[in-house]
């Protein structure tokens, strides 16, 4: 019976043991099936990564000349092997892989031994558990791996390790691995190192600060000298320094003597560790450049979809090449009329030390799309500031330069008005009114002073009248208004998609800056086409290779004939009568609009010439009321400071006429053909010569003029008075103006006045505003 049962019993021992011994060898082939699929799924090996190191990530302007190096969160100085010191490169050896000149890329002895410490550790619960990464290893999981811990990284860690031993030496291997390491704070690498802690290059490092920097790969933040735990106790890395010393010594890499007088200094503080450094992040095109790489960081990330931290990778250990659009000269220049412009003399300094009212500009080429110049402040800045000119966290109601984007130019646009159409200033309507009540309140625009009477809407923008904007935004719909600005690029939140103050006077919820008002602009000289600004045309890597094409992108938002119409209608306010005569620049034709709101803490003048469109912007950091002495002029002489030497050297054309506008002669009293009364005028002629897009033009005859005598003259002008008042051009809709002297006749180049009897034949001057004594005011 015994016998049978020690038989039944040494049976089911090796059933279950065949059964055991199946399971471990399937799960070992499972195991081995893993692991050979994560193999094959490494990164590829590019040796290139390492050993081309020393190409930063540079930026080229748009003549192709070298204008800024990429700044990261982390410096790396790359130097040579023999600009190395030896005793530094044996206290790596020493401290980090002891055996890493005789091991093929993993150290089995050390890993072995790290195993078992490590299940002892889990056994007498202690949190001892060691890590067994070879230098090689270590390099190879910092350019080519992820820091995360898993089985995945280490198996695939050890496999490119074994690769790399057979393409490089070790001295490549160990060169490589000194110039990438973190070593705390900013450094990357051991110049950095040396610099950021001992203020020289690593080639003079003595026996121990080379001890104490080889220290810090284990846990660079725990031995990090700055660190308010090892400025109250320095002996956190002092006592790691002497380790690395120890092990130097161990090694044979130092004598007895060397080894002892190493300690004694180390205990005696002869580390003589320097300062903590100031760190400085300038770029020599701070503006221009961190503008670039933002947007190059968001294509990267839109097209390769890589996480912030592999762009930082692509940045610092690529190579990368960007070439940018920047005109360097127009860019310094550009810089150079913010922050020495005699138009913002009345300056002061903030709390934070930085210059008020602060300015922004942008120059770009409406056409490409190119941006040549922007700049996002004047006067000395901290690195880093906000970017006035093109960041999203500072926009800022535009004012009255909205207008040509939602109120004119849609409406030309619709053909459902031209630039004859006539609206008259005066308060709104209780129904207007009413229509548009906030907080129960009947929506009235603030008016001190009327012009009074009709006019048409060419005199409108060149006086930057509100009523009549916000009389035709009524007519075209806020939904309309709200579409357009979105063509041309304003981004609006719900509260300025339903308020006729924002989009018809530019108050702004959501505000906009100079990059997008220069890019909005430029659709008037470009036949109606938006062209999307650009900072930079491709992107290469070290090789040449092309990771990023930034073509022009373009969108219709009016047509060409329309956008012509609004162009010729944009004289009217650089024009002496208008609001911006200071924005002429010699001959170059001249086209844009101010721009003043609430309150006069915003001024802005937005423009464009045959060849480029640029914005300027003046304002308060604190969005204070700006000084007096300024006003939307102020801006526009800005913007002429800024183009005229741009501009020196083309020569001088405007832009053509698109077929399908037609010239017509028109009565500015009725916006209707003109009768011979109209010539007869007592103020003078009121015939001018006014664009159409074709099927526009009036069919109708005036009907508010007929023979003059002085009973009727005296009747016309019985309500008005005879006094030059002022155009205001803030968002509160006050306007004021001399209403005897709109829309005179034009005049021959003899003087004597144009007889248009024929209705349209003999035109000159088509467009022409007739002459007004310029309002100082705007």
């Amino acid at each position: 019976m015994v016998k049978r049962h020690k038989k039944t019993q040494t049976k089911t021992f090796k059933k279950v043991a065949i059964i055991l011994s199946g399971l471990l060898i399937i799960a070992f082939i499972v195991l081995m099936g893993i692991s050979l699929a994560i193999i094959k799924n490494s990164p590829k090996l590019d040796v290139n990564q390492i050993l081309n190191l020393s190409e930063p990530s540079v930026l080229y302007d748009d003549k192709d000349e070298l204008m800024d190096a990429v700044v990261t969160p982390q410096q790396r100085t790359v130097i040579p092997f023999s600009s190395m010191p030896q005793n530094l490169k044996n206290a790596f050896v020493s401290i980090e892989d002891e055996r890493f000149y005789t091991h093929k890329g993993i150290d089995l002895k050390r890993l072995i031994g790290v195993i078992f410490i490590d299940i002892k550790s889990k056994f007498i619960k202690e949190s001892n558990i060691q890590g067994a990464s070879t230098i090689t290893q270590q390099l190879v999981r910092s350019i080519f791996l992820s820091p995360e811990v898993s089985y995945k990284r280490k198996l695939q860690e050890i496999y490119l390790s074994l690769q790399l031993e057979q393409k490089l030496s070790k001295d490549q291997i160990l060169e490589a691995y000194m110039n990438t390491i973190f070593l705390g704070g900013r450094a990357l690498g051991v110049e950095a190192a040396s610099k950021q802690y001992f203020g020289k290059p690593a080639k003079d490092l003595n026996l121990i600060q080379c001890a104490f920097i080889a220290g810090m790969p284990q846990s660079p933040s725990v031995y990090y000298p700055y660190s308010p735990a090892s400025r109250k106790n320095p002996s956190i890395y002092l006592n790691r320094t002497a380790t690395v010393i120890k092990k130097m010594y161990e090694n044979g890499y130092i004598s007895q003597p060397q080894y002892t007088s190493a300690i004694n200094d180390i205990s005696t503080g002869k580390l003589n560790i320097n300062p903590q450094p100031t760190v400085s992040n300038g770029y020599n095109n701070e503006w221009f450049t961190v503008s670039v790489i933002n947007s190059v960081k968001k294509d990267l990330k839109a097209q390769y979809h890589y996480s912030d931290d592999e762009i930082e990778n692509l940045l610092m250990y690529d190579g990368l090449k960007i070439h940018t659009t920047m005109n360097k000269n127009l860019q310094q220049e550009t810089q150079n009329t913010l922050d020495n412009s005699s138009v913002l003399q009345a300056s002061s300094l903030d709390k934070n030390g930085i210059v008020q009212p602060q300015a922004s500009a942008v120059v770009m080429d409406y056409h490409s799309g190119e941006v040549k110049a922007l700049v996002g402040g004047r006067g000395t800045q901290p690195a880093r500031s906000f970017n006035r000119a093109a960041s999203e966290n500072y926009l800022r109601p535009s004012g009255s330069s909205i207008k040509p984007l939602t109120v004119y130019g849609p409406a030309i646009d619709s053909k459902k008005f031209t630039a004859a159409s006539i609206f008259e200033d005066s308060p709104l309507s209780d129904e207007v009114s009413y229509k548009y009540t906030t907080n129960g309140e009947p929506y009235q625009p603030k008016d001190d002073t009327y012009i009074g009477g009709n006019m048409t809407l060419r005199t409108a923008i060149t006086h930057s009248i509100n009523l009549v904007a916000v009389k035709l935004e009524d007519k075209l719909g806020l939904n309309t208004a709200a579409d357009y600005a979105e063509k041309f690029g304003i981004t609006l939140d719900n509260d300025d998609r339903s308020s006729i103050a924002a989009l018809s006077l530019g108050e702004l919820h959501h505000g906009v800056n100079t990059l997008i008002m220069s890019a909005a602009y430029g659709v008037f000289g470009n036949s109606g086409t938006y062209t999307s600004p650009k900072l930079y045309t491709k992107v290469e890597d070290r090789n040449g290779k092309i990771l990023l094409e930034n073509k022009t992108k373009t969108k219709k938002v009016l047509s060409p004939q329309a956008a012509y119409i609004m162009y010729d209608m944009l004289k009217g306010p650089v024009s002496t009568e208008g609001t911006a005569p200071s924005a002429n620049i010699g001959n170059m034709p001249v086209r844009g609009k101010t721009g003043t709101s609430s309150d006069s803490k915003n001024l802005w003048f937005c423009g464009l010439t045959p060849y480029y469109s640029a914005a300027v912007w003046i304002g308060n950091d604190d969005n204070t009321v700006l000084d007096s002495s300024l006003n939307s002029n102020s801006a526009a002489k800005l913007w002429a400071n800024i183009m005229s030497p741009l501009h020196k050297n083309l020569p001088v054309k405007d832009i053509k006429m698109p077929s399908g506008v037609v010239a017509q002669s028109i009565c500015s009293e009725s916006g209707k053909l003109p009768v011979s009364a109209c010539y007869t005028d007592p103020e003078g002629s009121k015939v001018y010569t006014e664009f159409f897009i074709s099927g526009t033009v009036p069919t109708e005859k005036c009907d508010m003029h007929r023979s003059w005598n002085i009973f009727d003259y005296f009747t016309k002008h019985k309500d008005k008075t005879n006094n030059n008042k002022s155009t205001d051009d803030t968002n509160t809709g006050n306007t004021k103006k001399d209403d005897t002297n709109l829309n005179r006749g034009q005049n021959n180049s003899d003087g004597s006045s144009e007889d248009d009897t024929n209705d349209g034949e003999n035109v000159k001057n088509p467009g022409d505003i007739p002459p007004k004594t310029p309002d100082t005011n705007n």
